[in-house]
């Protein structure tokens, strides 16, 4: 009984800040300026104070924290900030090539996940390989990174792939040319990135880009089990989405929901798979075969569909935008592509074309260098620590690298840091320059770097090739697009586009 009264005494509390947040704006400036005349002893006497204050620009800041991040690291002397606010943990967020080597590589057992950020995922992803530490993540990489490494499986993606732009987008494309439709180019490639993610994946095809049809139920339940467990992450107090999860209400009512509805298809997936003698190339079944557990195994998948469908598809999305506005690196880019198939006496695109593509694979890099499709990565110190640059760290700080951000440091990337330079990616011999994956943490690095980095490209590089050697895109609405960070980054309100056939 104690316990329940106590819960809603915190829930009421809770309410009474935030309706509050409005008054406290007005107060905020003048505030402010006291606060910068206060004694020490004034602030040791009230060591909450700052936390209130850095809490009120959280929420003032809340709907651009990425350009407002950006711009505090640009000012700061090693590009790192701290930040402290009332009911969360301080948090050190970096733009710092050395700090992000030694959190990632350096003195990687310092900094693992922590369990801050598991909780956040943890319905949703439960045990997967992106949302644990120590030895369940150590089996699990052991185990992914072999079946990543073989020759079998980078052939079971090639051709899937292949089947599924050429027998269905491609045809999508060529409809919307036919029937002058204006087609959602961002739901087309997510589309698609999700049929190809549950083929290689699951084993199982969703039909999802199928267009004369709604959505698949785990395509919309996975949507939204993503959205609620972002929403998660951008409360400025965990307690709020604690104690909504705790009523079951709201987002956290939709994500129990839906976290059903994707691990009920997984687990009768996986059943069905295990009264099959021979599974087939996917990962599930790979996965299966090395005799792990159920749980352990939905969970691992289920990472990776994550991982696979939401990233590809944001990268490729910012890609074409981009080149809507720099033709002439369109027609460099299509050069490359047509040039490549001319001299394979004009057959399709096959995996060693690919592997030629430097030019279309400097342009992926340099819009996720923009437009990251995970705009920043926390882990939690185990133990007091003191990063390259002088910063201390102490034990439960949330250590936050923060890749939309580097990608806009004049340090790093030059006076021309804003603009879409696909040949800052090659040095003066013409050759792709091999840069820090520690300058450029989109597929992470160090034990953690991103097994699928490579299969990424794979994909891309054969979309990209396939669709811009055929059509060109013209956006509907020339406005700047509103890049939206969630678990991974998309276009605010879509990529619309009227489609031509290519000269």
């Amino acid at each position: 009984m104690f316990s329940h009264l106590l819960f809603f005494f915190t829930l009421a509390v809770l309410m009474i800040l935030f309706t509050s947040f409005s008054l406290l704006n007005l107060f905020h400036n003048k505030l402010y300026t006291k606060l910068k005349n206060v004694t020490t002893n004034y602030i040791v006497k009230f060591p909450f104070v700052p936390k209130i204050i850095c809490l009120i620009s959280f929420y003032k800041n809340r709907h651009c924290l990425l350009n407002w991040y950006t711009d505090l690291l640009s000012e700061a002397e090693t590009q790192t900030i701290v930040v402290h606010r009332l009911g969360a943990p301080r948090t050190i967020v970096t733009a710092n090539p050395e700090n992000v080597e030694y959190i990632l590589k350096s003195n990687f057992a310092n900094f693992p996940k922590g369990k801050p950020f598991t909780e956040l995922l943890g319905d949703f992803l439960g045990l997967g390989i992106f949302n644990v530490d120590g030895e369940k993540w150590s089996v699990q990489r052991k185990l992914a990174s072999h079946e990543f490494s073989a020759k079998s499986l980078r052939e079971f993606l090639v051709k899937i792939v292949e089947d599924e732009v050429n027998a269905r987008l491609i045809p999508a494309l060529d409809d919307a040319v036919e029937n002058d439709k204006i087609l959602d180019m961002q739901d087309l490639l997510r589309r698609f990135a999700f049929d190809t993610i549950c083929k290689v994946s699951l084993g199982m095809d969703p039909l999802c880009l199928d267009l004369s049809q709604p959505p698949p139920p785990l395509a919309v339940a996975f949507d939204t089990a993503s959205m609620s467990s972002a929403m998660r992450g951008a409360a400025p107090i965990s307690a709020i989405w604690k104690c909504k999860r705790a009523l079951n209400i709201g987002s956290e009512k939709e994500l129990k929901d839906a976290v059903k509805v994707v691990h009920g298809y997984v687990d009768e997936i996986i059943q069905s798979k295990k009264q099959t003698i021979n599974c087939g190339g996917d990962l599930l079944s790979r996965f299966l075969e090395a005799g792990l557990d159920d749980e352990m195994v939905r969970d691992m998948v289920i990472s990776f569909l994550m991982a696979g469908r939401d990233t590809t598809s944001a990268a490729m999305t910012w890609l074409f935008w981009l080149l809507t506005g720099h033709r002439k690196i369109e027609e460099k880019l299509v050069d490359e592509i047509i040039t490549i198939k001319n001299n394979n006496n004009g057959k399709e695109t096959c995996f060693d074309d690919l592997k030629e593509m430097d030019f279309t694979k400097a342009c992926l890099c340099e819009s996720m260098r923009l437009y990251p499709p995970v705009v920043w990565d926390s882990k939690h110190a185990l133990r007091d620590d003191v990063l390259s640059d002088g910063t201390p760290i102490y034990k439960g700080d949330r250590v936050t690298y923060f890749q939309y951000g580097m990608g806009r440091m004049e340090e790093l990337w030059g006076e021309d840091r804003f603009e879409f330079k696909p040949d800052r990616w090659f040095d003066e011999n013409g050759s792709l320059k091999k840069v820090s994956p520690y300058k450029f943490p989109v597929y992470q690095a160090g034990p953690r770097v991103c097994l699928g980095k490579e299969m990424a490209f794979i994909q891309m590089k054969y979309v990209v090739a396939s669709v811009l050697s055929r059509f060109e895109f013209e956006p509907t609405c020339l406005d700047q697009p509103v890049f939206i960070p969630h678990l991974t980054a998309h276009m605010a309100g879509g990529f619309n586009v009227r489609i031509r056939r290519r000269g």
